[in-house]
């Protein structure tokens, strides 16, 4: 296709800029998925915002661990498109997906049965504890659901598709524009969960996203077919998509576990000043969305092209995007 070749010649930045702003796109709506909760629970009162933002920072350490293998999926599907080689992105689709689906089922459980003692640990207080708790552990039920979306999305990015993963998100937020205060505070038949209906919300439109992402991979129409025979993990393909995951999970793990130090400090002065502090960080959250919108389609840019061997463009991409990140 037209724009997929463009992607290996011609404009550095305009090929850059074509990837990113989907992205970055993608990104913000992500982040007004979170407001939209913040929103509807400050109709409860301040006790219900902390105990969303005392759980984010643990949700986010856990969602950072399985990132990294997401990101690896995008780093050898966009190899692999570069060189032209759709039988093994169609394969190296189904071992990321399926070695995504075993880590996301392993972090579900896990942060279920963990969910009180993650709570106490950060220093959730007797007021917000309860709703703390169960927050996160509807959430974890989740986690396979949000996970699988993640990989659709990096597998989408891998091959140049950035626009499909976007109109997704779209669609998903303003679902959860709906659900929120629908389960949230309840209506007719249904009851109201309180701030656990958030993360009831949550995982409804993640779980339709998800399924509209592996019926979308499964169908082979958008530049990727995953089948199940290529689901059944291979040592190699394993060991080949941590040693190349791992790297970006422990980056994005010391993040999220700088933010839990944060959270873990501010505990102290109270659910109204952790509130406060939720709110703050969602809203200047905004502020590294574009520097994370070019990161990422760096990686598809550099990958393609080291795949189709064009080493020097693929220096050229690297150089000018480092420009583009010291300016932003």
């Amino acid at each position: 296709m037209k724009n997929e070749q463009g992607l290996l010649e011609g404009s550095i930045f305009k090929s850059l800029t074509m990837l990113a702003w989907p992205i970055i796109m993608a990104n913000i709506l992500q982040t007004a998925y979170q407001l939209i909760d913040t929103f509807w629970l400050g109709r409860l009162g301040a006790n219900a915002v902390a105990a969303v933002s005392i759980s984010f920072p643990i949700l986010f350490l856990v969602l950072s661990l399985g990132a990294g293998l997401t990101l690896a999926g995008t780093v050898i599907v966009s190899q692999y498109k570069g060189a032209s080689n759709q039988k093994m992105i169609d394969f190296s689709a189904g071992q990321t997906v399926a070695l995504v689906l075993l880590v996301s089922t392993f972090l579900g459980v896990i942060g279920f049965l963990f969910a009180r003692p993650l709570m106490v640990l950060i220093g959730a207080g007797p007021e917000i504890l309860e709703d703390s708790v169960s927050y996160f552990q509807v959430s974890s039920w989740g986690f396979v659901f949000l996970f699988m979306f993640f990989v659709f999305q990096s597998l989408m990015r891998g091959i140049g598709n950035v626009l499909l993963p976007m109109y997704i998100v779209l669609g998903t937020v303003f679902l959860n524009l709906v659900l929120d205060p629908l389960f949230i505070f309840g209506y007719g038949s249904i009851p109201g969960y309180g701030v656990a209906g958030a993360a009831v919300a949550s995982v409804i439109t993640q779980g339709i996203s998800a399924v509209v992402g592996l019926t979308i991979l499964l169908g082979g129409k958008r530049g990727i077919r995953i089948k199940l025979k290529d689901m059944i993990p291979q040592w190699e393909w394993v060991k080949r998509l941590f040693s190349l995951g791992i790297p970006a999970s422990l980056e994005q793990s010391s993040r999220a576990g700088a933010m839990t130090v944060m959270v873990m400090l501010v505990t102290s002065f109270g659910s109204n000043v952790v509130a406060a502090y939720g709110i703050g960080a969602r809203i200047l959250s905004l502020v590294i969305v574009p520097a994370l919108g070019f990161a990422i389609a760096t990686t598809t840019l550099v990958g393609q092209n080291i795949g189709a061997a064009k080493i020097k463009r693929a220096e050229k991409i690297g150089d000018l995007s480092s420009k583009i990140a010291f300016l932003d």
